[in-house]
């Protein structure tokens, strides 16, 4: 069997979140009392499971994740589920006993845990077996650290780190260095570990500017003696410190989920009460006012570059350079229902359905045509970092005054830098945020939406 690179676990959690709440609900119905097996406990058992696990980190398990730390996450898990079981039995079914309770808690404790444990060791296996679900890594640098983590590369085959060559940088350090980063993009390498202490700050910086804008994971092997001065995860595979460098809310499922589903419910929401009725109306303006299609369809830029069809409501007149120029103040191309949708930013609603199709989040980085994702990505630092999760309907740039026609080099370097922001400090409060700044400006009226 050819072996296969990729994270499954986009798979694997939303299967065991399901086994677990089953679990947890039909042992209810098992163990406990007839009165209990009602709705609203069930209910209340499921919520709270959610909850719990959502702030406890519970399906927060990675390849590199020890058998103790899973035990730690489930010991955790049901000590806050059995005090709110106990609490709901004693406040409203004085009737049920302790020994019930207890072996409601003790069975799913067992069960659950079961499942989980199951699921870690079978990955393992599969990764061992088959080879499947790995990454392919390098390591650039030399040294003690260096050493033991190709060891531990070599002989831990069960987390999954397929070690394809290492840069020692002894030879031709300029040269190996570069070698190093043809190597990343020829094959198809996913993460790069380097070794602090046989590298310069430029070169360090060199290697994660080069990350970003390959859209590669950088990792770094600390040195007692450097210190870098920013936020950064330490992760360990087994003994041995890895530094990350950067922490992506949107990378944990828990997180991606909870985005999705605002994302899908927020969209329905849209498409159903107001696009519903608003879209004929304005098919017909559009139609009368210049001959052509009522929706816009352009490529865009998404998710790890990917191109995607974004959809617009059509606010000018068809031309040949639509694809290739931007709007700009006074543009001819624009017509008259066309300046006030781009006014009002409602030519920008069909983009819901890219939205539900997966294409699109409502807040995220926006994107850009083609032609200018392709020109940016070559004189922006760190612009193909914003591909690291779906573009939005509007974004924290657009809300502090960087939307529309980039007029200046300043005006694409701030919105990547508050791109970057949003990537590593999202929150679903920030999202709520951004969307009622949005609806605001987009009542108020903006300089730049033309």
């Amino acid at each position: 069997m050819a072996p296969k690179t990729g994270r499954y676990s986009v798979y694997i959690r939303p299967i065991q979140i399901f086994l677990d709440l089953v679990i947890l609900n039909l042992l209810i119905v098992i163990c406990m009392r007839s009165a209990m097996s009602n709705f609203g406990y069930h209910l209340l058992v499921s919520f709270f499971w959610l909850v719990i696990s959502y702030y406890s980190g519970y399906y927060e398990v990675f390849r590199y994740s020890k058998g103790i730390e899973i035990l730690g996450k489930l010991l955790k898990q049901f000590t806050f589920i059995s005090l709110i079981t106990f609490a709901y039995v004693g406040f409203k079914y004085k009737y049920v006993t302790v020994d019930e309770v207890g072996f409601y808690i003790l069975w799913s404790f067992l069960l659950v845990g079961f499942v989980k444990f199951s699921i870690f060791f079978l990955l393992k296996k599969y990764r061992i077996l088959y080879g499947g679900n790995h990454r392919n890594v390098i390591i650039v640098g030399s040294g003690k650290s260096v050493e033991e983590l190709s060891e531990f590369f070599t002989t831990n085959p069960d987390y999954g780190y397929n070690l394809v060559r290492v840069f020692d940088l002894k030879s031709n350090k300029k040269q190996e260095l570069l070698d190093s980063k043809i190597y990343v993009v020829d094959n198809k390498i996913d993460e790069v570990y380097a070794s602090i202490n046989v590298l310069t700050n430029n070169e360090i910086n060199d290697l994660i500017n080069f990350a970003d804008n390959s859209l590669k994971t950088v990792k770094f092997l600390p040195d007692s003696k450097n210190t870098l001065l920013r936020n950064l995860a330490v992760e360990y595979y087994e003994y041995i410190p890895i530094i990350s460098l950067r922490t992506i809310p949107l990378d944990k499922e828990v997180n991606k989920r909870l985005k999705r589903f605002f994302d899908i419910v927020f969209s329905l929401v849209i498409i159903v009460f107001l696009l519903s009725w608003l879209t004929p109306i304005l098919a017909l303006i559009i139609r009368l006012e210049s001959k052509g299609p009522t929706f816009f369809k352009q490529k865009r830029n998404g998710l790890n570059y990917e191109e995607f069809n974004c959809f617009k409501f059509r606010s000018m007149h068809l031309n040949p350079i639509a694809d290739l120029e931007q709007v700009q103040k006074n543009d001819p191309r624009i017509t008259k229902i066309g300046r006030f949708m781009r006014k009002t930013s409602i030519d920008e609603l069909p983009q819901f359905f890219n939205v539900l199709l997966g294409d699109m989040s409502v807040v995220g980085p926006r994107p850009h045509m083609v032609s200018h994702t392709e020109m940016y990505a070559k004189s922006v630092d760190k612009f193909m970092v914003r591909h690291f999760i779906k573009p939005g309907i509007t974004g924290l740039a657009q809300t502090n005054g960087f939307r529309g026609e980039v007029e200046s080099e300043r005006d694409i370097i701030n919105r990547v830098k508050y791109d970057i922001f949003y990537l590593e400090n999202w929150s679903i409060l920030l999202d709520i945020k951004i969307i009622f700044i949005t609806i605001i400006n987009a009542i108020k009226g903006e300089k730049k939406a033309y």
